[in-house]
């Protein structure tokens, strides 16, 4: 299945790598030394993530496919 979450990439100091976070996955996140291995890296973790919510009979969000600023 393709990935439609949202993932948000930025350069961290404090960590000297690239963060990539799953807003709309909880605790969803994963880094890199590039910022294209931050996106590899957690295209993994999402699967992961999805895998352990179905394993816990937990509710997989549905992807929203947009930003949306409070």
């Amino acid at each position: 299945m393709k990935n439609r979450y949202e993932i948000i990439i930025y350069w961290s100091d404090e960590d000297q790598a690239y963060i990539a976070e799953v807003p709309e996955l909880p605790g969803c996140m994963a880094d890199g030394e590039t910022y294209q291995e931050a996106l590899a890296n957690v295209e993994v973790i999402i699967q992961e993530w999805i895998e352990t919510a179905t394993e816990l009979n937990r509710p997989i969000p549905r992807p929203k496919g947009k930003l949306i600023y409070a």
